[in-house]
């Protein structure tokens, strides 16, 4: 299968191959970070495969300025790509939302990324503090002025998504999703039910469930491996196909406004991810899947993150 025969997705009207590629690896969190030889490679790769859609952020380390570094030996690439990026985490873990932080904020983006716009830009997490309304106007500004293409939230709530879409069309929202973390479909939430009746696509982070197979969550490990077990027997009908394919092929199929965005420093494994989007699951597969992830009854990503952030998952902002 070639690149142009890939499942596809679309965010406003930038078409793209349905799985992209999730930067903040390359930079920052998992581990040693290679020299950038070594993460161009993977960013040659990702180009090579067809890969268009890049995702990275202010606050992952280098990541920016590597994907800048990118573009200046790759001028003639810059326009394939659908650049996403992020502002608003500060370095207290918190978040701001003001229009003074936004505009310094995107300004050091576009210097770092070696560009004069990016596609989409999210709000990386909503300002407690600061009303969504007054973020949300000042991003439309950038938008006027050609900085910015598209707006999206990050981990937002249900309401603060609804408040923005009024003020301007929010594109895409970005949350943890996979198999193993469906914060995003708790009713109690509404994210995904309040994206879909806006029309907002649905970009996932960490779609084969971040570290978590590594052990780091040693309380739902068993539970966990049992999700694990049933997506690596489930790939054996798929020519071998690793779990995390598996993992990636089942969220393509929760809908067509999924996008998801694994991230990894090795060509081995970016190319086993891009290759998922080939496998087409049995409906019958995709109710395993559930099956097995109902009986796993694994907790809300909510309670495995630091305690510093929790105000700040899935956050409202006061009223103006």
């Amino acid at each position: 299968m070639n690149s142009s025969s890939y499942p596809k997705r679309k965010i406003g009207d930038f078409e793209f191959n349905a799985i992209g590629f999730g930067a903040m690896g390359l930079s920052a969190f998992y581990g040693s970070v290679g020299d950038d030889e070594e993460r161009f490679k993977v960013l040659d790769r990702a180009y090579e495969l067809g890969c268009r859609h890049w995702d990275t952020a202010r606050a992952y380390a280098d990541s920016e300025s590597l994907i800048g570094k990118w573009f200046t030996r790759n001028p003639d690439k810059r326009a394939d790509i659908f650049l996403a990026t992020k502002f608003g985490l500060t370095a207290d873990l918190g978040a701001c939302g003001t229009a003074d932080f936004l505009r310094a904020s995107i300004e050091e983006s576009l210097k770092n990324l070696k560009t004069d716009y990016v596609d989409l830009l999210y709000q990386h997490r909503v300002d407690p503090q600061t009303p969504i309304e007054v973020t949300v106007r000042e991003l439309a500004k950038l938008v006027k002025e050609g900085k910015v293409r598209y707006i999206g939230l990050s981990e937002c709530s249900s309401a603060s998504l609804r408040r923005a879409h009024v003020v301007h069309p929010i594109a895409a929202i970005e949350v943890e999703y996979s198999p193993f973390i469906l914060d995003i479909e708790n009713p109690k939430i509404g994210l995904l039910q309040t994206a879909r009746e806006l029309g907002v696509k649905i970009v996932a982070y960490s779609p084969m469930g971040r570290g978590i197979l590594t052990g780091q969550y040693q309380e739902c490990f068993p539970k966990i491996l049992q999700i694990a077990e049933g997506l690596k027997n489930i790939g054996v009908n798929h020519n071998n196909a690793t779990a995390g394919q598996i993992a990636l092929a089942w969220l393509l199929q929760q809908g067509d406004d999924i996008i998801p965005i694994p991230g990894t420093k090795h060509i081995k494994y970016l190319e086993e991810n891009i290759a998922a989007a080939k496998i087409a699951l049995s409906a019958e597969e995709v109710k395993t899947i559930r099956r097995l992830i109902d009986e796993a009854g694994i907790p809300s990503a909510v309670a495995r993150y630091p305690e510093a952030i929790l105000h700040l998952l899935f956050a409202d902002s006061p009223s103006e």
